[in-house]
């Protein structure tokens, strides 16, 4: 490039691979004053491919650069030696050369005034991946291939002797009464089963480590998928919960409420005093996966201790009694909370905000018992025996199924089977729809009646059972997923409740997972757009009381993936809410900024970048694109409904010729039956997915979310997944991955990461992946939409509930700590290990000795 002696050119890339054009007039207070200045610039300008950087200049209102370029810059100067380490909170902090390299050095002496994230050393996290040998790793998942197999034909006896003593009765009253009996029986062996089965496993679990595909990992994994598969977790957040969890050896107080559904594994290790409150999405499994072991380890929390919603407390941390851990937050190995001190972040640092905003209330031992005698009741008296008397009736009464299950017959080649399926599952599958959509829009207005806003209600009662049922019933995820990304979304939350009258549609108002406390208490403003993984918090809890108050959302907001929102929140109009951020409920209201981080801080609101497609979001192209869009959507939605159909249809299929092969081949036909539908489901979804695709790869995009590749996109995330979670931990979740085109490594431990773009992830060999971890390849903010390729390298570990974003490279290697949130364009160095939210290389904590260092 030729020198300008009147302007420097700034050339900045659009999507179209075109150039734009940005002049700086140069001045005496922008010349280069300082080494650190000079070779600042002289990267930042290598990033930006122009000749010179204005030292004055900011880098996002006057060079028109985004945190994508920015990161770029700071794994520029991570690589000089000479240079101070440069973080994207630096960036924002200090948004000019100038004010960077003054705040980078004190007074010239090269000491980084912006610490890293600081963590309590943590040796198990720097050991290098030991390689588990192919042959170790196929004989474990053949050993839990056969595990499955056998669990299937323990499930197949049972059942089938207990339908044939169920239809022994002689009249309804003996068939509802035996129903009853045996319903209630294969409830408790269901949820005895598996505490039986960690003693005589495991017996109490200590600190320790194993590598995984080992036996010892066998016999973890085995009580670890009995735990998850357990009947008891639908009882979370009641006091049953809690003595579960003593039954498994889990040291627990009185009057605590437990309120998430991730179930801790290693349960002698948690120790939990009285009057302790978790929220939901909380991660305190007492055990981790890193560099190919499993590590357990305590997880201690005193008298009256709160945690938030969406935190992550890692192995070996404590808080003391009346301590608080806030909202998006988390505790890495070896922090621990003094008493009665109030925390927050990732990892967590100390501030004076109270979480806990509401008063007890009476609830005492005896409301505590009766409560969950009732549900007891409930469930034994009424919920159990209609599942199992209505399936006895139905395959009793209905003249098909009856005649299939006495004669036998031609099994799978029988057309009357085919027409049966095809009867029963559109009956099944529609009905479910029709009559949910009623249900969802009438039942829960009824039981919000009984519920006052603003009201301290106690536990365990009948209010709080109404604010439980209000909850489940409108959470239900299938109406989400079917509405998300698409203008009908509005239509349903409003439907539910929402207050949404000033929404204006854009066609991507909400994503498919939004998820509330109560859904009378949410408004969102006008033109605001809302990823997935919103989590609306308006309900405040302590040990024995609970609140629901008004949640609201300014107008022309962008909130990102994976937010809890809760009421009270400091946030107004015009508001960009990054991914994983940790929403305010201190200080002023924020207005016309963007919001990043864990605790958050404040960003540009936008950049040039997330503008350069708002003229199709107005007027009259606005009205086209709109419109096209939701045409667009209802092919989709009218897709998707057959795809979830012919599922139940091909399932129905099998379930009737399996009741008809039952006379002839016994147990082993059931126990078919349930291995035949666990191997069908993700090669059907498979090859739904990669119809879509054409077979054919992803490729990186920035695009509008009115370009029709954005809606053809949208698509992909719509095709069933949840079955990924059956696999988790074993190798053929590996093989399905590959099936959907993620670039995979050999020997991947995945404990439950979600991929979203998978034709877009690269993944090494000998990775760690540990449950709630995230590597998503988009991004979308206001109306623009970006993705781009990730690569994890060889023997690296994303630590539990890590999110990483597109277009990202981590080395050799590096660790993501739990609950990090790894920013677009970010390069992680081999062997590093990085945290925080957002992540950057951490560092000891003050007066430790440091980590020792990750053999290579």
């Amino acid at each position: 490039m030729l020198k300008k002696s009147a302007e420097s050119l700034t050339t900045l890339p659009d999507e179209s691979g075109a150039t734009k054009h940005r002049t700086h007039s140069p001045s005496k207070e922008n010349s280069l004053s300082t080494d650190a200045e000079r070779d600042l610039a002289e990267i930042l300008a290598g990033v930006l491919h122009i000749e010179q950087v204005p030292v004055d200049s900011n880098f996002f209102d006057d060079l028109g650069a985004n945190s994508l370029v920015m990161a770029q810059f700071c794994a520029r100067v991570r690589k000089r030696a000479d240079l101070p380490s440069v973080s994207i909170k630096d960036i924002y902090r200090y948004r000019t050369i100038r004010s960077l390299a003054a705040a980078l050095t004190d007074a010239g002496t090269g000491i980084a005034v912006t610490a890293a994230p600081v963590s309590p050393p943590d040796p198990a996290s720097s050991e290098a991946v030991t390689p588990i040998g192919t042959l170790q790793y196929i004989l474990c998942g053949t050993l839990q291939f056969l595990l499955f197999l056998g669990y299937s034909f323990l499930a197949a006896i049972l059942a089938a002797h207990g339908y044939a003593w169920i239809s022994a009765g002689s009249n309804v009253t003996d068939i509802y009464l035996r129903s009853v009996i045996f319903g209630g029986a294969g409830f408790l062996g269901m949820c005895t089963f598996p505490i039986v089965a960690k003693w005589i496993l495991i017996g109490r679990w200590k600190e320790r480590a194993f590598p995984v595909w080992g036996l010892t990992y066998l016999r973890f994994w085995t009580v670890k998928v009995l735990l998850h598969a357990n009947p008891m977790v639908l009882f979370v957040g009641n006091p049953l919960y809690v003595l579960y969890l003593r039954a498994l050896g889990a040291r627990i107080g009185t009057d605590v409420t437990i309120l998430s559904r991730n179930v801790p594994v290693c349960t002698d290790l948690l120790t939990i005093g009285a009057g302790t409150v978790i929220r939901k999405e909380s991660f305190f499994l007492c055990y981790r996966a890193h560099a190919g072991r499993i590590q357990t380890g305590p997880v201690t929390l005193g008298r009256n201790v709160f945690i938030g919603e969406k935190t992550v407390l890692d192995i070996a941390t404590s808080m003391g009694d009346g301590a608080q851990l806030g909202h998006a937050s988390s505790l890495h190995s070896h922090q621990a909370v003094p008493g009665d001190q109030r925390w927050h972040g990732s990892p967590a640092q100390r501030t004076e905000l109270d979480y806990v905003r509401i008063p007890p209330a009476r609830c005492g031992t005896l409301r505590r018992v009766g409560f969950g005698l009732a549900t007891v009741g409930q469930l034994f008296f009424l919920s159990v025996p209609l599942a199992v008397g209505g399936l006895y009736i139905l395959l009793t009464e209905v003249p098909s199924l009856n005649g299939r299950l006495e004669q036998g017959g031609a099994g799978l080649v029988s057309s009357e089977l085919y027409v049966d399926a095809l009867i029963v599952s559109c009956i099944l599958f529609f009905s479910f729809v029709v009559v949910g959509i009623f249900v969802l829009f009438t039942v829960p207005r009824l039981l919000n009646l009984f519920v006052k806003p603003g009201k301290v209600y106690p536990l365990y009662g009948f209010h709080y059972s109404m604010h439980r049922a209000i909850a489940r019933i409108t959470n239900v995820k299938f109406f989400t997923w079917l509405f998300g990304d698409s203008s009908y979304i509005v239509h349903y939350l409003r439907g539910l409740g929402y207050d949404l009258s000033q929404v204006e549609q854009t066609g991507s108002n909400f994503g498919t997972e939004v998820q509330h406390e109560t859904p009378y208490l949410c408004s969102v403003g006008s033109s605001t757009m809302i990823a997935d993984g919103l989590s609306i918090v308006n309900a405040d809890f302590s040990s024995t009381s609970f609140r629901v108050s008004h949640a609201s959302i300014g107008r022309h907001n962008f909130l990102g993936n994976n937010i809890a929102y809760p009421s009270g929140a400091k946030t107004g109009d015009n508001c960009l809410l990054a991914t994983k951020v940790m929403v305010p409920l201190d200080g002023e209201v924020r207005e016309g900024v963007g919001l990043l981080g864990s605790p958050c801080f404040e960003i540009p609101r936008s950049v040039e970048r997330d503008l350069r497609f708002d003229h199709m979001r107005a007027g009259a192209e606005l009205h086209r694109n709109l419109a096209a869009k939701n045409r667009f959507n209802i092919r989709s939605m009218v897709l998707f409904l057959l795809v979830r159909w012919f599922f139940l249809f091909v399932v129905t299929v099998l379930a009737l010729a399996d009741v008809e092969l039952y006379g002839s081949f016994g147990y082993v036909a059931i126990a078919a039956f349930l291995v035949v539908t666990l191997a069908f489901a993700p090669l059907y979804f498979v090859l739904v997915e990669r119809a879509i695709v054409a077979f054919r790869g992803l490729r990186p995009q920035v695009c509008s979310i009115y370009d029709p590749y954005f809606w053809w996109h949208e698509r992909l995330w719509k095709v069933p997944d949840e079955y990924l979670n059956i696999f988790n931990g074993t190798p053929f979740k590996n093989v399905i991955w590959r099936l959907l085109g993620v670039r995979l490594g050999s020997r991947i431990f995945d404990d439950g990461c979600y991929l979203t773009e998978r034709m877009l992830t690269t993944i090494g060999n000998d990775c760690t992946l540990n449950a709630g971890s995230k590597i998503q390849c988009h991004s979308q903010e206001d109306g623009t939409f970006k993705s781009d390729r990730s690569t994890i390298g060889d023997g690296c570990t994303l630590g539990v509930g890590s999110h990483v974003h597109y277009g990202v490279t981590m080395g050799d290697g590096s660790v993501l700590a739990p609950d990090s949130f790894l920013m677009k364009g970010e390069e992680v160095p081999q062997n590093a290990r990085w945290g925080g939210n957002p992540a950057t290389e951490m560092s000891d904590a003050p007066g430790q000795p440091p980590a020792p260092a990750r053999q290579g």
